[in-house]
């Protein structure tokens, strides 16, 4: 058989990259707000009081596209007051009328009112996002009835869209971890996901739903936390908290789910019954807030020495809690941690990335009239401490490079992680086959090192040891060269490794699982040519009787070359849009010059049934893989009923209308003909060199077998048994004239 190979084998990483217009961080957008009303900032502070209803803009104007009728609100806690002039906005451009901005609908700006800097919540959100889906962040510069307002962070809303994009849905159980109320020292509502009972009621206060349901989902999630935290994978991706643990205490980002009031994040169930977290609101990471809940942070030295255990042993901390009372999660957040360092701030990427930010916004921050900090505490924020106000506020250069000098010191971060490396399949992955997929670890307890793999980029990974025994293509066992074996169940898999020894874990890629390696898979195809669509009938009445004695549409197929062909991993459709509709069997093959009938009935009976039927009025035929490899594809007018569309030449021609000859050659010079004495019984091809087929009434005509004379009426064949579809083979007959006798029971 010849095929040929389509896909090529790709070791690479594998992340999600995003670039939008509206954040740009390049670009300041320009958004200009109009009101009707000249006291608009006494109704946006009226309704805020109230229940927070949108007043309608007459106006609002994105980087020179004009929209009307718009939502805008005050939004926030602590960084809103009724009596300062730059308050934070909440944009909805659909509160009455459906339109969107680069498919946008909420814009959510932020007033900078406790960072000097300018660059916390944007800089912050750029290295959340090389670890978990979060926001995109910039700058925007806001005027109001044509009045300057001041330079805003323009932060991406975490809404159904974002759900959808990063979590492929958005109807289910969706909440954002904030007390309704606003979070304060006289609150006791904290989100902070402890079992309060299943009576749903106990949580409404410290959570907020945006969801039509979700409440029994939420109580469950509490529930496993307190009482079942190692099934806690099955309710929530926990690689993805242990990030946002691991975030909220490098950057001493207190205003969290890690700080006093236990906030800040958002929890999306996806479709595998997994909550996600997302962190929102950084305008007061890298130390602003000083609350950790237990202790008060008076200091900047106090915040680079926090302890990398924070609430580890605190009840009201329960996902810290409970997390980091398992020894392999612990050492994967301590990974996290150690990865975050390394890649940010032992080397000063972060430095270089917040200058950059400065730079950008600079004039915008001089122009601003209504910032809360000079423009030279701007400037020296980057580095240096600024006090006064309601905190003191860390250079945020002062801050980090203590802290990693700190954390990089313990003995969490100082013991010797495994180290894992030459990673590769044993072979080409060829799809529906299975691969041995290969590293070499060093420094690892020898039943730690785990693959962690999963076939569509939605689902949830699966973790499995890898074995160094000598069993799984690992070479000898003991060697240090780790394996496993895995079915090639999908054209794309993605995975990572993971291994630890008593002291440390280490991942590979080092942002696992948010990152991954991809292994492609090949198909084994069949070379264009080699096997056609020969012939088909859509409308098939008196031709021929399908295996269960029904009239099914037929599909011809012939193979053109001088090898058997197999047909797994093939698909037949009747849509070029949905080209796998039916996959064949994995066992069906088709011989040389031969042929291979394939059902159109949309049934599971006997013989192949393909699970569509022909249009008599015209369709499509195609042949392909899942790749999108099309060995063959034919479209079809309407046709008659017993019309036939077949090539002609047999296997290589152009298609035409025809009298149908069924599992044998296609217009040869002496017409092929069907012949019919009557409704009762027909036969076809005539002349035929393989086999002739029988098609009759049973119940009219009841033959039992025939026999087969030659023009000098010498017995060929004698006492047949009729099967109707399978035909009768006459190949070894010479070439000439023969004669059928149909005999009855009598």
């Amino acid at each position: 058989m010849k095929r040929i190979l389509l896909s090529v084998l790709v070791l690479v990483f594998t992340y999600q990259l995003k670039a939008q217009t509206l954040y740009d961080i390049n670009t300041v957008q320009d958004i200009k707000i109009v009101f009707n009303q000249s006291n608009w900032d006494y109704l946006l502070d009226t309704a805020i009081a109230g229940k927070e209803s949108y007043l309608m803009a007459k106006t609002v104007t994105i980087n020179g596209v004009v929209f009307d009728s718009v939502g805008v609100r005050y939004k926030g806690n602590s960084t809103y007051k009724a009596n300062q002039t730059k308050n934070p906005f909440h944009i909805e451009l659909d509160t009455w009328k459906d339109q969107n901005y680069e498919g946008y609908t909420d814009l959510k700006l932020s007033n900078v009112a406790f960072d000097p800097s300018f660059v916390r919540e944007p800089l912050s959100y750029s290295i959340l996002r090389q670890y978990m889906d979060a926001p995109e962040s910039n700058y925007a510069n806001v005027y109001v009835n044509g009045t300057l307002i001041g330079v805003y962070v323009n932060s991406e809303s975490i809404s159904k869209k974002f759900v959808k994009t990063h979590f492929y849905s958005k109807d289910n159980a969706f909440f954002k971890c904030n007390p309704v109320g606003g979070a304060g020292p006289g609150s006791s509502a904290k989100p902070n996901l402890a079992y309060l009972g299943n009576d749903s009621t106990l949580y409404y206060s410290g959570y907020e739903m945006n969801s039509d349901h979700g409440w029994k989902d939420l109580v469950a999630l509490c529930d496993t936390l307190k009482n079942k935290p190692k099934s806690l994978e099955s309710v929530m991706d926990v690689d993805r908290a242990i990030w946002m643990l691991a975030f909220n205490n490098v950057l001493v980002n207190l205003d969290s789910y890690s700080g006093s009031f236990v906030q800040n994040y958002y929890l999306y169930k996806d479709d595998y019954n997994r909550f996600n977290p997302v962190v929102w609101d950084l305008n007061m990471s890298f130390g602003v807030f000083n609350m950790t809940g237990t202790i008060q942070l008076q200091n900047t030295t106090a915040k680079q020495n926090m302890t990398h255990l924070l609430h580890s042993g605190d009840a009201g901390w329960p996902l810290i809690q409970k997390i980091l009372a398992i020894p392999m999660y612990k050492r994967m957040y301590i990974a996290h941690m150690r990865t975050m360092l390394a890649e940010n701030f032992a080397n000063n990427n972060y430095k270089t990335t917040a200058t950059a930010y400065q730079a950008i916004i600079s004039p915008y921050v001089s122009a601003d009239p209504n910032k809360f900090y000079s423009y030279a505490q701007f400037q020296s924020n980057l580095t240096s401490d600024v006090t006064g106000g309601m905190f003191n506020v860390p250079g945020i250069t002062n801050l980090m490079g203590g802290r990693n000098t700190y954390l990089s010191g313990l003995a969490d971060f100082t013991a010797a992680p495994p180290v894992i490396s030459n990673i590769q399949p044993s072979s080409t992955p060829i799809l529906y086959e299975k691969v041995t997929i290969t590293a070499t670890v060093n420094n690892s307890n020898s039943d730690a090192v785990f693959f962690g793999y999963r076939y569509n980029v939605e689902a949830p990974f699966t973790k499995v040891l890898m074995f160094d025994d000598g069993n799984h293509n690992d070479g000898a066992a003991g060697d240090k060269v780790y394996g496993v074996s895995l079915d090639v169940n999908s054209l794309s898999i993605q995975y990572y490794i993971y291994a630890e020894n008593d002291n440390a874990g280490v991942f590979s890629p080092v942002r696992a699982e948010h990152e991954f390696y991809t292994l492609n898979a090949e198909i084994l195809t069949i070379a264009k040519g080699d096997l056609v669509i020969n012939e088909l009938m859509a409308d098939n009445d008196t031709t021929i009787l399908d295996p269960s004695g029904k009239k099914s549409d037929w599909i011809e197929l012939y193979n053109n070359s001088e090898f058997e062909i197999s047909l797994k991993n093939a698909y037949l459709s009747d849509s070029y849009t949905k080209p796998l509709k039916w996959r064949f069997p994995d066992n069906v093959t088709l011989a040389p010059h031969d042929y291979l009938i394939v059902w159109a009935s949309d049934t599971t009976q006997a013989g192949l049934n393909a699970s569509f039927k022909l249009s008599s009025t015209g369709e499509r035929v195609i042949l392909s893989y899942e790749n999108g490899f099309v060995t063959d594809s034919i479209s079809f007018g309407a046709l008659k009923k017993d019309e036939s569309f077949s090539r002609c030449p047999n296997g290589t021609g152009a298609f035409e209308l025809t009298k149908p000859t069924f599992n044998a050659e296609n217009c040869k010079t002496t017409s092929d003909e069907n012949i019919s004495f009557n409704d009762s019984i027909s036969f076809f091809p005539n002349p035929t060199e393989n086999f002739v087929y029988l098609n009759y009434n049973s119940e009219k005509l009841p033959i039992k077998s025939i026999n087969i004379v030659d023009n000098n009426g010498r017995l060929i064949y004698i006492n047949v048994v009729v099967e109707i579809n399978k035909g009768i083979d006459v190949s070894r007959l010479t070439k000439g004239l023969y004669f059928i006798e149909f005999k009855d029971s009598e």
